[in-house]
């Protein structure tokens, strides 16, 4: 005699999905490593049999990919929270909260942004980041503190600030300064100010003489006006 399947209630795929996502979540929490997703690691969480897990996520980094995106969203709302006011001094703050999402999720961030996504194409952690920064400084470019195409001037700026977050979670024992804010700060600005800068610099430089003097004294009359940190 043949016993027919039970078809599974409507929605449950989804709920078993979610409860498999929040078992691994549960996971990469207390061991900070996505070493300790396996997927009878995640199935044993999640009271549910190995081969159900396969039923959603077709391997281990599939379903490490899918984790980490469960926090990506919060870039996004960052993102959000930080507009508004001077467009330039807006890619500060975006700036700033990048770096700052990236240190408080460095597995997900390293998963989804140091190495090569289970998926063909661009990574959509990536493209979402990309797409976040082309926004910020679209308006930036608007108002024309900075000139250029967007999406070039949000390409240099990302990897600035992208570089500096990767290093800082690649290499922990590097003695890098106790504030890692105030580094974190000096590279948005320099990125920032290089950015605006660089449209405008002409094809050939003066000497470098030439050069500190002219930036010194721009500098000073910036310095003479209250600018927002």
């Amino acid at each position: 005699m043949t016993t027919r399947r039970v078809r599974a209630r409507r929605g449950a795929g989804l709920l078993l999905r979610e409860e498999i996502l929040r078992a691994a979540e549960d996971l990469l929490a207390e061991s900070g490593t996505e070493d300790a997703l396996t997927l009878r690691a995640v199935a044993l969480r999640a009271g549910v049999s190995t081969p159900s897990v396969y039923l959603h996520f077709a391997d281990k980094e599939a379903l490490v990919e899918a984790v980490c995106l469960r926090v990506w969203d919060e870039l996004g709302r960052l993102f959000t929270d930080n507009l508004g006011g001077d467009p330039f001094l807006a890619l500060g703050r975006c700036g700033r909260a990048y770096a700052r999402f990236a240190l408080d999720h460095p597995v997900q961030y390293r998963v989804l942004m140091l190495r090569p996504s289970a998926t063909p194409g661009v990574p959509p952690a990536a493209a979402q980041a990309f797409r976040h920064m082309v926004s910020v400084v679209t308006a930036c470019v608007e108002t024309r503190v900075l000139e250029g195409d967007p999406e070039e001037l949000a390409l240099g700026l990302w990897s600035a600030v992208h570089g500096c977050v990767s290093l800082l979670i690649a290499q922990p024992s590097f003695p890098w300064p106790r504030d890692k804010e105030a580094l974190i700060d000096r590279i948005v600005r320099i990125a920032g100010f290089g950015t605006a800068l660089y449209s405008r610099l002409p094809q050939s430089l003066p000497p470098s003489e030439e050069l500190a003097a002219g930036l010194d004294d721009f500098g000073v009359r910036l310095a003479a006006r209250s600018w927002e940190a």
